[in-house]
């Protein structure tokens, strides 16, 4: 079964389509053989906005993966936006990406990014860059359907 995705690029810029999203495009390569991309859209970052978007895709998706908006920058607020949706968060999954970050630099740190549940459906909050949206994809790809599963209330065990 292939699982129903939607992306959400959070950019001022490439919302008034002054830069090109390579983000987005990295997020379905990457997921093309394991999700439909159902939704792609390109928001600025306004939390209202960001929320507006992850709350219409709820219905249409089984994950959503928003990418940009994760820094220390005022203008950064894709997590904020994302913790008054979600209704339980999975620290694991944000912590398996800046831990994969790290690898590569320092900064990885500084990511807010979160992970969390709303209804039946995930959400994950990718870095803006392509480079850092592979790395933070290639860390919990894995896990994707298993989680996604388990939160649609697949009864099978967890333990191998």
């Amino acid at each position: 079964m292939k699982y129903r995705v939607s992306i959400i690029t959070v950019s001022d810029k490439g919302s008034k389509g002054e830069r090109e999203d390579l983000s987005g495009k990295v997020i379905a390569e990457m997921l093309s053989s394991l999700a439909e991309v159902v939704s792609y859209r390109i928001v600025p970052d306004e939390k209202e906005i960001i929320k507006m978007a992850i709350n219409e895709e709820l219905k249409k998706a089984d994950l959503i993966l928003t990418n940009g908006g994760t820094g220390l920058h005022p203008r950064d607020v894709t997590p904020d936006a994302t913790l008054e949706i979600i209704d339980k968060q999975i620290p694991g999954i944000a912590e398996a990406m800046r831990l994969e970050g790290l690898k590569k630099t320092k900064t990885a740190m500084l990511s807010r990014a979160v992970a969390g549940i709303k209804g039946q459906t995930l959400i994950i909050n990718l870095p803006g860059s392509p480079k850092a949206v592979r790395e933070s994809l290639e860390a919990i790809i894995d896990v994707l359907p298993h989680a996604i599963d388990k939160i649609k209330g697949d009864p099978s065990e967890c333990g191998r």
